[in-house]
């Protein structure tokens, strides 16, 4: 059984018809990237699996769980977090006040430990573990960003954009991140503009144009796919 079952959802934003009846699974250990162009709907896929915005048909299971019938609040216990396009970290506190923003759900006795692994994983947050958020490079906010979600315990880590406005010597490392995280037993579901690096570490991946899925194969067939080339690799 897969770990997440997104079947037909349909989503507007008032009278825009954003998604459009897509279905899809993410089974565990693997990294499923959705692609496509800006606009085509892959935040908004993410912020209706994680409760910010409503289906108005379909059904959406995570482990058992109606993800249609939990409040947004609820579902990040259930073992799925969300680290937003923009990274969203909060500007004004400090590394660690950041990471402990991302355990609220957990029980303060385990804090202390998961913050050690995160800056296990991440060196540089423990440099600057007492340094105000906003004044990290972009760098080193998308990784508080992703330690924060880390914070959580996630089973599923939703991956919005990590590679947005970094340099590519930065992108290679968040990605090296990413891959890391699934190799030590995180589920990854990733949207990334960045198809080329975002199919050469994924399992398989789900090509969006205008809020539908047009695509759904084995990440290396859709690598060499001509007609996803094209449109979406450069080449």
């Amino acid at each position: 059984m897969a770990m997440l079952e997104v079947n037909d959802i349909n989503v507007y934003y008032g009278s825009i018809h954003a998604i459009k009846g897509i279905s899809f699974e993410v089974n565990e250990g693997e990294i499923i990237s959705l692609i496509g162009a800006n606009g085509a709907g892959k935040t908004t896929s993410l912020h209706t699996i994680s409760g910010l915005l409503k289906s108005t048909t379909g059904s959406m299971n995570f482990m058992g769980t109606d993800l249609m019938k939990t409040p947004a609040d609820k579902i990040v216990s259930l073992g799925l977090a969300h680290v937003p396009e923009g990274r969203r970290i909060f500007q004004g506190m400090d590394v660690e006040e950041n990471l402990d923003m991302g355990a609220y759900t957990q029980p303060n006795s385990s804090i202390k430990a998961s913050k050690e692994i995160v800056f296990d994983r991440f060196p540089r947050l423990k440099e600057r573990r007492h340094q105000i958020a906003g004044t990290l490079s972009g760098g080193e906010q998308q990784m508080l960003a992703i330690g924060r979600a880390l914070m959580s315990k996630p089973k599923l880590l939703m991956l919005d954009e990590p590679s947005m406005g970094l340099a590519p010597i930065l992108v290679d490392e968040i990605f090296d991140i990413i891959k890391t995280l699934n190799k030590s037993g995180t589920t990854i579901l990733l949207v990334e503009q960045n198809a080329q690096m975002a199919l050469s570490i994924a399992d398989r991946g789900y090509v969006l144009e205008t809020g539908k899925i047009v695509l759904a194969d084995d990440a290396k067939n859709l690598l060499n796919n001509d007609q996803i080339r094209k449109a979406y690799l450069g080449g």
